[in-house]
């Protein structure tokens, strides 16, 4: 009996590491993240967390609505449903309570909501203008402008970006093929292969600048995106995602362009805008970037197309 108990046990644990493999590391801090703003809401108001109920999310929910959007609130949903399945607990996320609850929500608050702004082609020259300008080291402009141009150029979301290495770059005749290990939508690793041709103007080409990054650095295996010491020593610790933000934010700021409204994913939604405006179609839109739905994708084309396909043109005054 107690042979049985062992293995059990064993077997609980080993289903409760397969539930938190399944996720990438980002995702499980998220989760916690939120479910620690929902237990200190239960404790401030002597609920439980865990285990809890659809009343007691129904409520934390609304009480949410007041500041969040309607996607945070799912967000919270989900993260709050998927600690009780890694702590071995049920809660019903489908019950009326909480089902109809935010359907509410969303009548009253309204469902459309205002996305962080693309990088368009006049920022991506702005930004890299303005690195050039800077009185840096030739290397730390390199790097930055590698940065923002390979992160356009490619679709990339920010962790894709800073997780490259160097075994991951392919130059050929027609530019430069990048293997994305593993990203958001590709939880198993089955991986992918990016291709940035070259630019006819070397000064925004993504793939000119990352060649010049890795003849300078030096850099022959590892990431290819690094931090620098305060003396501008470069270091072999890959760089955060949360650093591409800064970055683009601080650049932005400094040519004159108000940064509040852009946020890490600008560089992707940039890269989409952008090629919708040019004429590319969905599917090879998608083929950069990535994304397994065409609903993200198509709302960046009709937004690009908004003026082009606009039923006013037509109107003579």
């Amino acid at each position: 009996m107690s042979e049985l108990t062992t293995d059990l046990k064993l077997l609980h644990e080993a289903t409760l590491n397969n539930l938190k493999s399944s996720k990438a590391n980002n995702t499980l801090r998220a989760y916690k993240s939120d479910f620690k703003d929902f237990g200190g809401f239960c404790a401030k108001h002597g609920l439980n967390s865990l285990p809890t109920e659809p009343k007691i999310v129904s409520l934390y929910l609304t009480h949410l609505s007041k500041n969040s959007k309607i996607s945070t609130l799912r967000r919270r949903l989900v993260s709050i449903s998927m600690v009780h399945k890694l702590k071995g607990h049920y809660l019903d996320t489908k019950h009326p309570i909480i089902v109809e609850n935010l359907m509410g929500i969303r009548r009253v608050k309204g469902s459309n909501q205002r996305g962080k702004k693309p990088i368009l082609i006049n920022h991506l020259k702005l930004i890299i203008n303005v690195i050039n300008e800077q009185k840096l080291e030739e290397i730390k402009k390199l790097r930055d402008k590698s940065i923002i141009l390979i992160g356009f150029g490619g679709g990339f979301r920010r962790t894709e970006l800073i997780s490259i290495d160097f075994e991951d770059l392919e130059f050929v005749p027609e530019g430069l093929k990048i293997t994305i290990k593993r990203s958001k939508t590709d939880q198993y690793g089955e991986g992918m292969i990016k291709g940035l041709p070259y630019f006819n103007n070397e000064v925004y080409c993504p793939v000119k600048n990352l060649q010049k990054w890795l003849e300078i650095s030096k850099i022959k295996t590892g990431p290819i995106f690094r931090r620098f010491t305060k003396g501008l020593s470069l270091t072999d610790k890959r760089l955060t995602d949360q650093s591409v933000v800064l970055l683009m934010k601080k650049y932005l700021n400094s040519a004159g362009i108000e940064n509040k409204n852009f946020a890490g994913h600008s560089l992707r939604s940039g890269f989409a805008t952008v090629a919708a405006e040019s004429g590319a179609d969905e599917r090879s839109i998608m083929a950069m970037t990535g994304h397994k739905s065409t609903q993200m994708v198509r709302r960046y084309i009709r937004e690009a197309n908004l003026f082009k396909n606009n039923a006013l043109n037509k109107i003579k005054l």
